[in-house]
């Protein structure tokens, strides 16, 4: 089992940064994967970003890429989406992810424990 918090949603100018953060606990950190996720209403849940167990291996949806940086603190137990250059088309609600079956993932069916979401609007 493992417990999964977001943190640090809000609202923000287009052209703002924000950093969201999630806290991770219930089984060794540092054994699995872990990702973002976003959702506006009546569309599908999608990828925006992954790391793997150790932070040396990243994935970004090619609307965030050269964007959002994902980053994993180990001694806190933490992930921290950066988020820059932010536009009004990435509102949406985030979910941070754990995928503790895979040293890395970028499937959203391969995360089985789900944070309650954190709203990110970015007004033009």
């Amino acid at each position: 089992q493992v417990q999964v918090v977001e943190s640090g949603g809000g609202l923000v100018q287009a052209g703002g940064s924000l950093r969201l953060s999630c806290a991770a606990s219930g089984r060794t950190f540092s054994t699995y994967a872990m990702g973002w996720f976003r959702q506006n209403p009546g569309r599908e849940r999608e990828f925006v970003a992954a790391i793997n167990w150790n932070g040396d291996t990243t994935s970004y949806a090619d609307s965030v890429k050269g964007r959002f940086t994902l980053s994993r603190d180990t001694g806190k137990n933490t992930v921290y989406l950066q988020m820059n250059s932010l536009k009004p088309e990435d509102t949406a609600v985030y979910y941070c992810a754990a995928a503790p079956d895979y040293y890395y993932a970028v499937k959203l069916q391969d995360y089985d424990y789900w944070g309650q979401g954190t709203q990110v609007t970015v007004s033009s």
